[in-house]
């Protein structure tokens, strides 16, 4: 049993790192990206100090119907591949890159959104 002082299994036993929340929105955001692709519009992902990410999207956005809903969190894998191979994860969206250098996934649990990230490291 998890003591109110410990991290979750996610980052002290499997090595995820946070990286950001995301929070659909109808309201449009200062600064906001527009990802063709998913036809949504995202903001703070790069200047919030504290990892908050503004989405909102379009109405025939192909994202998830949950990941619209609800607020998820984000993790930074090393290796996506082998996360998804490793858990029994309900998967949302399966890996896939909508930036240069960056893949991502998105898998639900009881209901909440979890997207993981895997960058490409330099060498």
């Amino acid at each position: 049993m998890r003591a109110d002082h410990d991290l979750p299994p996610a980052t002290s036993d499997w090595g995820w790192k946070f990286h950001h929340i995301g929070i659909p929105t109808k309201k449009k955001m200062p600064c906001e990206t527009y990802l063709e692709k998913l036809r949504l519009y995202v903001s703070g992902f790069d200047t919030s100090p504290f990892g908050i990410e503004w989405m909102r999207f379009e109405k025939d956005s192909p994202v998830n119907d949950l990941v619209q809903a609800v607020p998820h969190v984000a993790f930074e894998v090393s290796n996506i591949d082998l996360e998804l191979s490793m858990h029994d994860f309900q998967v949302l969206s399966r890996p896939e890159s909508y930036f240069e250098g960056m893949k991502v996934a998105m898998i639900e649990h009881n209901g909440a959104p979890i997207e993981l990230i895997e960058f490409e490291k330099n060498k």
